[in-house]
């Protein structure tokens, strides 16, 4: 698994809780203190967030790094664990 691949997972987490209405596109931008436009652009893949803003994003939605990683793919690659 790459940083690539956990920045997909992540932003496909935050695209679905927007989708479902968990939280708004204004509602990120205020967590991180950034612009709504800005957060529009990240959750279409035209801009990134900084590792910073992005743990922020996490602590703010009650979520870690290893919430994006897949149960069974971990299994899989780390059977004796």
């Amino acid at each position: 698994m790459t940083f690539k691949h956990l920045e997909h997972r992540f932003l496909c987490e935050l695209r679905e809780r927007v989708r479902s209405g968990g939280v708004t596109e204004r509602g990120l931008a205020r967590m991180v203190g950034v612009s709504q436009p800005h957060i529009h652009n990240v959750l279409k893949g035209k801009r990134f967030f900084s590792l910073e803003k992005a743990d922020q994003v996490l602590r703010n939605l009650g979520m870690d790094v290893l919430d994006l990683i897949d149960p069974d793919e971990w299994n899989q690659r780390h059977p004796h664990r």
